[in-house]
């Protein structure tokens, strides 16, 4: 990314540390003043397993379990291409709770607080955070589960965002983007092979989109667009060709039949195996995998503490 910036002009820069923290912050407040003087769009997309808070100093845990009852999902064991049902127990609500301060919408808030009375956000500062809703077949152990009262909470935490930014032209809104491979999502029981379900049907139809694809597609049509597509509760959609009807009917038809002998033919278990093995590039066409490489490299555009 940061050589491509290069290439062509553009100035790019990353920070590595802890999100969470006021020192990371501070640290993106003095680059963004040295650097850029002022950034009108804030995208805030942290998955994380813990979250050190930074004014208590409490340390809280994510945990990824259904909410009310216990559960069984269905879920693919990619080392041996089987699939196994997982049984997950209800969370307490100690676990909700942790949960929600990890993954909700807290950090998003101290994010643009910090920024905003720092003087770095430019008029009309527009900032989102991506959450998922999915349906039925992934409600269990997602929208309607720890995971899911986390993204609720930023439902409820974009209200005072937008209520902040407004008056300088500025707008807060959550996204909701379709189910895409991520090392959050691989780790989330159900998901893997939902999405293996989901690729077969949506390539079928000429509508699968990667993860450029669809973020692409929100900027231009909703985030940046002159209709955005806006739901009931004020969020942006950009999942409206995965909650397709007709998609989600054949993927749940799927669902109910396919078992570890089916999955190849019922499921694109392959590219969902391979997009996965790309995020740490690997089965990247054009790589020699046996060439000598010294492995440590230097980060563009990285800057010091």
């Amino acid at each position: 990314f940061h050589a491509e910036a290069e290439a062509a002009g553009l100035g790019a820069w990353s920070i590595n540390g802890d999100a969470f923290s006021s020192e990371l912050k501070d640290q993106a407040i003095a680059a963004i003043r040295e650097h850029l003087g002022s950034v009108d769009l804030v995208v805030y997309s942290l998955a994380a397993p813990r979250r050190k808070h930074p004014v208590t100093g409490e340390l809280h845990a994510s945990t990824l379990k259904p909410i009310g009852k216990d559960t069984t999902q269905k879920g693919i064991n990619t080392d041996k291409g089987e699939i196994q049902d997982f049984h997950l127990e209800a969370a307490t609500q100690e676990e909700i709770d942790n949960t929600v301060a990890v993954m909700g919408g807290e950090d998003w808030q101290f994010w643009i607080e910090a920024l905003d009375e720092a003087g770095v956000l430019a008029d009309g500062c527009k900032t989102t955070a991506y959450t998922y809703i999915g349906e039925q077949i992934t409600w269990d152990i997602y929208w309607h589960g720890t995971i899911g009262a986390a993204k609720k909470d930023l439902d409820r935490r974009v209200l005072a965002l937008r209520e902040r930014l407004a008056p300088r032209g500025g707008d807060a809104r959550v996204s909701v983007l379709k189910a895409v491979v991520t090392q959050a999502s691989a780790a989330i029981p159900a998901m893997p092979i939902y999405l293996a379900i989901l690729f077969r049907v949506m390539k079928a139809r000429g509508t699968h989109e990667g993860c450029i694809e669809q973020i692409y597609r929100l900027f231009s049509e909703s985030l940046y667009g002159d209709e955005p597509f806006l739901d009931d509760e004020g969020r942006l959609r950009a999942d409206r060709l995965e909650l397709d009807p007709a998609v989600q009917a054949e993927v749940a038809e799927l669902w109910e039949r396919i078992d570890s002998d089916s999955l190849d033919e019922l499921s694109d278990f392959s590219g969902y195996r391979q997009e996965f093995l790309r995020l740490f590039g690997f089965e990247v066409p054009g790589v020699d995998y046996d060439a000598e490489v010294d492995p440590v490299q230097p980060i563009r555009g990285l800057l010091e503490p």
